[in-house]
């Protein structure tokens, strides 16, 4: 084998290599910003679950908890109250009126039904004329499915669903009724969360090793009233370039809440 042979051989094989190298670059900086991005999306929604959690539970008891066994057997076992707010007015003088306020608790409602569940109306676009549901009681709704036909102007129209979900009631029309605009017309729910999540991982963040999420709840003075707050934080982002001394809001470790102000907001919805 002459030299300029074994030469090629060389550059063959050092190319060969070079390109590997520069293809594993390349895919693994895909695959790590895919990882980044899979990682973050379960962090945001375990921290969405678990704010909506703690308002849930200060609804109920009037306070955040830090105490993470105590969020879980909420959520596993609490009631809220279904309070209904009337008023009763007094007349007590001439052109004078007394008016007292009444909060009702009409029932309970099972604390992960509050947390895990939300409930949606299709409600009335227009004044028509009623003419049919295209759905029952019972059934599963796919979002810009159908929903029900009726007669606007002398055209027939079938307004669809803005939102999937079980339907659990419909409105009390026969075909020829009139209906009104904001009537409503259909009644459904659906999970907002994943009933199957493990609530006994709550407190761990989603791709980490076992760590949990950094809980915050205390107390701050606005206009001298001491009001409550809650800061919940991922204490290890996987994401390198958010860092608590990160200027930016939102490229901070993601979290929702404050320590030093009233609010509830994820900074992740401001990106």
């Amino acid at each position: 084998m002459n030299l300029n042979r074994i030469l090629t051989i060389v550059l063959i094989a050092i190319s060969a290599y070079l390109a590997y190298r520069l293809y594993r670059g390349v895919q693994g900086t895909i695959e790590e910003r895919e990882l980044i991005k899979t990682t973050e999306d379960a962090v945001i929604a375990r921290l969405k679950l678990i704010r909506e959690a703690e308002i849930v539970f200060q609804e109920a008891n009037r306070r955040y908890t830090s105490n993470w066994d105590s969020l879980i057997n909420f959520i596993e076992n609490g009631k809220v109250p279904n309070i209904q707010r009337r008023e009763e007015i007094k007349q007590v003088g001439y052109g004078q009126e007394e008016i007292k306020v009444f909060f009702d608790t009409l029932g309970y409602t099972p604390a992960k039904d509050k947390i895990f569940k939300k409930n949606f109306t299709l409600n009335a676009a227009d004044n028509g004329t009623f003419m049919g549901f295209k759905v029952k009681e019972g059934d599963r709704i796919l979002k810009n499915q159908k929903a029900y036909l009726i007669k606007i102007d002398g055209k027939v129209q079938d307004p669809p669903f803005q939102e999937q979900g079980v339907i659990t009631k419909l409105g009390a029309f026969a075909v020829g009724d009139e209906v009104k605009k904001g009537d409503i017309m259909v009644s459904f729910w659906d999970y907002t969360f994943d009933p199957n999540t493990d609530l006994k991982k709550l407190a761990e963040v989603p791709g980490g090793d076992g760590y949990k999420f950094d809980i915050s709840v205390g107390k701050v003075d606005k206009n001298g009233v001491m009001v409550q707050v809650i800061e919940v934080k991922d204490p290890k982002p996987i994401n390198p370039s958010r860092k608590d001394s990160n200027e930016a809001k939102n490229r901070k470790p993601l979290h929702f809440g404050s320590k030093t102000d009233v609010t509830t907001s994820g900074n992740w919805e401001s990106q």
